[in-house]
């Protein structure tokens, strides 16, 4: 993708608006989004979730009800109507853009009914050590989706299906236990994290099953049918076995006839975790960079005192560039989320120009820091909170031009000073400008970087944060600078 200097977004955050109207806004927007400079639009989960008009569309119940059948409490979903839907898939591709579905196959939660099973309860940080002995449980594991009646499939989910669930109907308010179902082990070739990491949460699937895996192949094949997107963004893959990804895509590839990009998010800091991943899963896989967030986090949080030199290390994009969907913030690490790990509002500007206006990775914008979004929801600590986070638009759209028009070619960077870094795209014979791009988490400065630009050529602040252009010398140097805790984009003229 960076060979084209493609860009996605995010286009949706924890609190997107449950009123409906979701799908419409993202139809609305497809051709702005388009001249913006955004490829590929990532959309939320678009099948009904447990908790209807209000579930952010991760904690699944029925993947082949995309706001069609009055089920949970409604017929649309958070963000509307499965016609709605289709019509802002296909508003997106008109505008020229891809689609990226959000696919959620770990779990299921909201089931219909319960079933007595024979289980063994686990601790939920210790999946390997038994905190007692097998009993029977009535585990919500009876998925026969009254509401939609067989249409589309006649397939039902009984406690076959999965290998384990978090919940008792007998002991209710027993909250700290996983139960692993009789006859059945924990999916291996995942995250050892607890000592394994196959269940996340509801009934979890079991994919040494041969029904699970052709149902998941036949909705699959009937969700690219029906919907006509363009790749996947898999969620929480760590909890999955690896091997499980790339069959699954192998036949959806072979169905769609066509290329179908993917993204899977592996959610760990750890680059050794993420590179176990991509080999297990091959070459038509990318992941998210979350090491390269977690150092965003960390200089944003740093006041000053961290080595912008280090700012890539330990990071996908650096070790795996082809492989790397590079990023700044998204719904889980968001302000009050479960993995919440803020990137300041200070910061942000230079993370996405560290991003998007470098040689390597697929970088992602994330609908807040381009639109802004305000709510309210409770924190950590208990106490009911209001988060702000500020469109960052105006910059952004600098950026976004300015890959386009100017991210190509050789680069050469220059990290070698604690707070300034900067680095210089030469351009090619297509796109023959040069960029120079210098940052600073600390005070302003200057730093001397080559453009390979005969003498007098002139660059301006693409930013505008500084007015008085740079001129070259005759080596081709010019002095570039930058204001204190900030990113300027100098531009041949």
């Amino acid at each position: 993708m960076s060979e084209h200097n493609a860009v996605m977004m995010q286009f949706f955050h924890w609190y997107t608006t449950d009123d409906g109207t979701f799908w419409n806004e993202v139809a609305r927007r497809a051709s702005e989004l388009a001249a913006a400079g955004i490829d590929a639009l990532w959309l939320p989960p678009a099948s009904k979730g447990t908790h209807g008009t209000s579930d952010v569309g991760y904690g699944v119940y029925d993947l082949y009800d995309l706001g069609e059948f009055d089920q949970k409490g409604s017929v649309r979903t958070k963000y509307g109507t499965k016609d709605e839907y289709l019509a802002a898939v296909k508003s997106l591709q008109a505008a020229g853009m891809r689609v990226y579905a959000d696919i959620v196959l770990n779990h299921r939660l909201g089931a219909d009914g319960f079933e007595t099973v024979r289980a063994t309860p686990f601790s939920v940080d210790d999946r390997r050590n038994p905190k007692g002995e097998p009993r029977e449980i009535r585990a919500a594991t009876s998925f026969t989706f009254p509401g939609r009646n067989k249409a589309y499939s006649d397939f039902t989910w009984s406690w076959r299906h999965f290998d384990g669930c978090d919940y008792d109907d007998n002991k209710p308010d027993d909250r700290g236990t996983v139960y692993l179902f009789d006859g059945k082990q924990w999916d291996d070739r995942v995250s050892l994290e607890f000592g394994s990491y196959a269940f996340l949460m509801g009934a979890d699937l079991d994919f040494e099953s041969q029904e699970v895996n052709d149902e998941l192949n036949r909705w699959g094949q009937w969700f690219l049918q029906t919907t006509g997107v363009d790749g996947f963004r898999f969620d929480a893959v760590k909890h999955i076995s690896a091997p499980i990804f790339p069959a699954w895509l192998e036949h959806m590839r072979a169905h769609a006839k066509k290329e179908l990009f993917t993204v899977a998010e592996y959610w760990s800091g750890n680059l050794a975790e993420l590179h176990w991943f991509l080999d297990e899963a091959g070459p038509l896989f990318t992941a998210f960079d979350v090491p390269l967030h977690y150092n965003f986090h960390a200089a944003s949080q740093s006041h000053g005192q961290y080595d912008m030199r280090r700012l890539f290390d330990g990071s996908l994009v650096k070790e795996r560039p082809i492989q790397a969907v590079t990023f700044v913030t998204n719904h889980d690490s968001q302000p009050l989320q479960s993995l919440e790990s803020v990137v300041e509002p200070w910061f942000v500007p230079l993370a996405y120009a560290a991003i998007l206006l470098r040689r390597d990775g697929y970088p992602c914008l994330f609908y807040p820091d381009y639109y802004g979004a305000e709510y309210e929801d409770l924190g950590r600590d208990g106490n009911r909170h209001k988060v702000v986070m500020p469109s960052h638009r105006v910059l952004l759209d600098v950026f976004l031009k300015a890959r386009k028009e100017y991210g190509h070619g050789e680069q050469i960077d220059y990290f070698d000073h604690w707070n300034r870094i900067g680095w210089v795209r030469l351009g090619n014979e297509q796109h023959p400008k040069a960029m120079a791009v210098l940052m600073s988490d600390g005070p302003e400065g200057t730093k001397w970087m080559g453009t390979n630009r005969p003498e007098g050529t002139k660059f301006r602040d693409a930013t505008k944060h500084i007015e008085d252009p740079v001129t070259v010398n005759a080596e081709g140097f010019g002095e570039f600078r930058c204001k204190g805790g900030s990113v300027s984009v100098w531009v041949q003229e």
